[in-house]
């Protein structure tokens, strides 16, 4: 209930600081991740899912060359989105450890590309880019919902509309949290998994138990 990249509050202050589907709206994601992990305590955890990675595609590709197509050029029209790849690095970065990420495709089905238009301005989800291109002529909107539902359609006649949800948590660093062993420490190799298959061998196939 704050301004994410303007977080009002003291250092360690938190154990837990939870973001859920408004982290695709900041300008500076680098700097908001580094304030939240200036509020958390030590061993303090920060939880999060934003839209990023391939949301829209379809909208995006449909819009790109019908514009191509009619006006000889195209502009951004869909906010850009981080991408799952990069999000771990921003993380580590701001200085959180055992990271984990995952993404979550979700797909709505909508009867043509102007029902997802209209409900992604009723969602507040417009592209929000200062530079973007005020106007698409009508010409330009009618062939992107050909093209939108000529290549991506479904059997029914209605189109999809891609979702990637990204999940994060990391965790500030505390002496008690768990620790890579040190480089060289190991006392088996990789290398002999390979054997374990020939200790059995009363089965036909050489396999081994594991425990």
């Amino acid at each position: 209930m704050a301004d994410e990249e303007f977080l009002p509050f003291r250092e360690n202050t938190f154990d837990l600081v939870i973001s859920s589907l408004s982290m695709h709206w900041i300008n500076d994601l680098p700097g908001a991740l580094r304030q939240i992990h200036s509020v958390l305590k030590p061993d303090g955890v920060f939880v999060g899912a934003m839209v990023g990675g391939e949301t829209l595609y379809e909208l995006r590709c449909s819009l790109q060359l019908a514009e191509l197509e009619r006006e000889g050029g195209f502009a951004a029209h869909i906010s850009p989105y981080t991408a799952v790849t990069d999000l771990g690095n921003l993380l580590g970065q701001a200085g959180f450890n055992m990271l984990t990420v995952d993404v979550d495709e979700i797909q709505v089905h909508y009867p043509s590309m102007f029902e997802v238009l209209c409900d992604l301005q009723g969602m507040g989800e417009s592209n929000c880019a200062w530079n973007r291109k005020p106007l698409l002529h009508r010409d330009t909107m009618l062939a992107a919902a050909a093209v939108y539902k000529g290549m991506y359609g479904n059997e029914d006649g209605s189109v999809p509309a891609t979702f990637d949800v990204l999940f994060m948590i990391g965790w500030k660093p505390h002496e008690s949290q768990a620790k890579p062993a040190r480089r060289g420490s190991a006392t088996a190799s990789f290398a002999d998994l390979s054997k374990i298959g020939r200790s059995n061998p009363g089965r036909p196939d050489g396999g081994g138990n594991f425990t």
